[in-house]
């Protein structure tokens, strides 16, 4: 097993890079569809209010990879189960990108976001490979990489889309995997676990993980919120884009997302104020970014210009406080041991893609039947209800301080 004693070296910056890189291009899988929500539903007969599916499927078929593929990263080889994940991917990108009509593109949905499960396997490496007191910068790096990937890919989606095809999207990305897939089973180090559970015993201890750990929880909670705000966001802003205020083209919309690649900066930074043990007021601030990303476009100038610039600054608010939360949340629960730590970030991201695909779902339903503010009031109460949950976390250690102080 591959972590490190004290006196080993620390992670190598050239695979840091790989695992960065690597994420990053397999968590873009789940985003192409995002801004091309609109094409792919015209194409394949979806109507405006089934859209939010193309989003909603992939982010469910992500959830249940999260808690049935990723927790074998605590039985099985990790390299050999990232290389079997990204082949899956890659047979499904094929299958999207031939699709002629809604089912075979949704049947094809779930199994991308099954796939890209394999992110999840590679961002444990980073901590298994690190020191203790580096551990939230390497993560914080991957991270990085994994948001970049997320930031990169509704751009890249919109600009190919735009020049080529929607299909020549999901085409590129699944060569794009293949090949992956192959550069990481000749890079990466074995790591085989030291666990000898069976299947059934290692999927039947998540609950009790998720019972016996309020780390996890209240971290599961916090970026619920957020990363459903985000979700919303992304799935409903490139309608609002395209539509009569804005008539912003597919090439537009990838401008437009490219400036929100601002808030990837915010992982690192996450990174240090977790290792400095700031983790408790990074998050509260992290939370109250995500309200002010929707309490920002509340307010609706006339001019298109001021209007845009509106909605930039949001994007960039938005994603900066889903970056940060995120790393903030996997520095804790990387903290909570080695053994158990591929089912415990597969819980948390299982739970909060669950806010994501009810944030995308909700998005769409909700900006179809009531508009552009009603939307952003539904994208306002995410972060909200999760900084609800983040005072209960203030009040529980103001309260046993004070029993120690006595």
């Amino acid at each position: 097993m591959h972590t490190p004693a004290k006196h080993a070296p620390d992670i190598a910056p050239g695979m840091i890079r790989l695992l960065a890189t690597s994420a990053g291009l397999i968590v873009a899988n789940l985003y192409y569809a995002q801004t091309l929500v609109g094409p792919i539903s015209a194409a394949t007969g979806l109507s405006p209010e089934a859209a939010g599916l193309i989003v909603t499927l992939t982010q469910v078929g992500y959830a249940l990879g999260l808690l049935f593929i990723v927790p074998l990263g605590d039985l099985l080889e990790n390299r050999k189960l990232v290389f079997s994940a990204l082949l899956a991917t890659a047979a499904a990108l094929a299958t999207a990108a031939f699709s002629t009509n809604a089912w075979m593109f949704l049947v094809a949905s779930l199994g991308i976001g099954l796939g890209s499960v394999a992110a999840q396997i590679l961002v444990p490496f980073a901590a298994h490979l690190s020191h203790e007191a580096t551990r939230g910068q390497a993560v914080g790096k991957v991270v990085s990489g994994l948001l970049l990937g997320i930031m990169l890919a509704r751009p890249a989606a919109s600009l190919i889309a735009d020049h080529a095809s929607w299909h020549a999207v999901f085409g590129g990305a699944a060569v794009a995997v293949f090949v992956l897939a192959f550069v990481l089973r000749a890079k990466l180090p074995q790591r085989v676990p030291v666990h000898s559970l069976s299947y059934g015993r290692l999927i039947g201890s998540l609950w009790h993980l998720l019972a016996t750990t309020p780390v996890l929880r209240r971290r599961a909670a916090y970026h619920a919120g957020l990363f459903g705000s985000f979700s919303l966001f992304w799935t409903v802003t490139p309608l609002m884009l395209e539509g009569p205020q804005f008539h912003l083209s597919q090439t537009g919309i990838a401008i437009f997302a490219l400036v929100g690649m601002a808030g990837a900066v915010a992982s690192p930074v996450a990174g240090r104020l977790a290792d400095a043990g700031h983790t408790l007021m990074a998050t509260a601030a992290a939370l109250v970014l995500g309200i002010v990303g929707f309490a920002l476009p509340l307010y609706q100038p006339e001019s298109r210009t001021l209007a845009l610039g509106i909605l930039v600054a949001a994007s960039i608010v938005l994603d900066m406080a889903v970056a940060a939360n995120l790393v903030l949340g996997q520095r804790a629960i990387f903290a909570l041991g080695a053994e158990v730590r591929s089912r415990l970030n597969g819980i948390y991201f299982a739970l909060f893609f669950a806010g994501g695909a009810l944030g995308s779902a909700a998005g769409a339903w909700v900006y179809a039947h009531h508009g552009w503010h009603a939307t952003l009031l539904a994208g306002m109460a995410f972060p909200a209800a999760a900084l609800l949950v983040w005072f209960g976390e203030l009040a529980g250690r103001r309260a046993t301080t004070g029993a120690t102080a006595s």
